[in-house]
């Protein structure tokens, strides 16, 4: 049988997509070389942008995988290098960026977005609920908030004062009383004051919380995302590509029809839709008397609709509400109520759709971090033209 060319197995390795970067690895220049062996073997050497990438196995498995495709190939062997920094700066100016994704997320194994369609579901309850529960279950959970006009996971995770800056001039996460790192645009302005931006500020501040932000080893950075499909979910999309989805919906029909949104922008983006929580799903008496306030089934039939799993429904209650303002996760102050067993729930089948490996996420040099220039109120914060 005749053996491969060096042509054919480098157009299998088309099919070898960098799951962070989208291209694949011969298009990027990360194939350095193929050889072909009488006796049928072929050896790949794959450069790595850095020398631990946490994917290696993808590169090592996927290849392993084109290639033995390929007839008269009777065995795959895969070695590993690392590009030069002349091949990186071509590389980046290839991918038309400034830099490589930045090294603070090179830790993060797992980045979830907490979306909503429409504001009032309880999304950021959810998610500071949902980060508390990660931390309790001996994962390692951050919160991220997103929603800069609205920004609240600071309140709901009883966490104050100002983040300080570490010896790599990286702002370090304040954390809450449980260990849960949080960031928030609430940390730089005055308590309540209104954040009058326009979407290029938007987009810097969000860049600058991933870059930044000295986040260390996560399982888990958990991001509330404000309400509907707006500059934040295309920046996200842009900045993390491989994040996930989780689309928080209430149980009535006009909730789950605005929620479906939600997962039309993540799918026009490129984001992965991971499941549905449906929150306030009813209402218990203390007699046992249960009560859909606003209906039941939504976030079921959402889930249905769109071919993902129902991560779990949260029953509507006060104790979550009371708990969220005073800062106390009701996931940890009263893990035996409905609300937070529902939550905890959920939290479990996160861990469980989702792979513990790191992403590939590239080093950067430190840069000094600008925190966003802000004034004593609103009328003095600065509005982009």
């Amino acid at each position: 049988m005749a053996l491969p060319t060096e042509a054919q197995v480098k157009e299998k390795l088309t099919a070898v997509i960098d799951p962070e970067l989208r291209k694949n690895i011969v298009e990027l220049g990360m194939v350095r070389s193929i050889e072909i062996k009488p006796d049928g073997k072929v050896d790949v050497v794959v450069s790595l942008t850095t020398p631990g990438c946490p994917i290696r196995s993808h590169f090592q498995q996927a290849v392993t995988t084109q290639a033995s495709q390929l007839d008269g190939v009777t065995g795959v062997q895969v070695g590993f290098d690392v590009l030069s920094d002349q091949e990186k700066s071509t590389l980046q100016q290839a991918l038309g960026r400034g830099k490589l994704p930045a090294g603070a997320l090179a830790q993060v194994a797992n980045v979830i977005c907490i979306a909503s369609g429409k504001g009032g579901v309880g999304k950021s309850t959810m998610t500071a609920n949902l980060a508390a529960a990660l931390q309790a279950q001996g994962h390692s959970a951050g919160a991220l908030d997103c929603d800069v006009y609205g920004y609240s996971i600071p309140r709901m995770l009883g966490v104050g004062g100002k983040p300080d800056v570490n010896g790599e001039r990286k702002i370090v996460p304040p954390e809450s009383a449980t260990g849960v790192k949080t960031m928030s645009i609430g940390y730089f302005v005055e308590q309540n004051s209104a954040v009058v931006w326009r979407g290029p500020m938007l987009h810097k501040a969000i860049q600058q919380f991933l870059e930044d932000v000295a986040w260390g080893e996560l399982d888990y950075l958990l991001l509330d995302l404000p309400p509907g499909t707006g500059d934040i979910a295309m920046t996200l999309a842009q900045l993390l590509p491989q994040a996930k989805v989780a689309i928080v919906t209430t149980p009535q029909p006009a909730a789950q029809s605005v929620a479906r949104r939600s997962a039309e922008m993540a799918n026009k983006v490129d984001l992965e839709v991971m499941g549905i929580i449906e929150n306030m799903s009813g209402f218990t008496t203390p007699d046992g008397e249960t009560f859909s306030i606003f209906g039941e089934g939504g976030g079921g039939l959402l889930a249905d609709e769109l071919g993902v799993p129902l991560l779990g429904a949260v029953p509507l209650s006060e104790d979550l509400r009371e708990h969220a303002d005073r800062g106390t996760p009701l996931v940890t102050e009263r893990p035996d109520s409905p609300a937070a067993e529902a939550i905890a729930g959920i939290a479990g089948r996160i861990v469980a759709s989702v792979p513990r490996e790191l992403p590939m996420v590239q080093e950067s040099p430190p840069t000094a971090p600008q925190p966003p220039k802000m004034g004593a109120n609103a009328r003095e914060l600065p509005v982009v033209q």
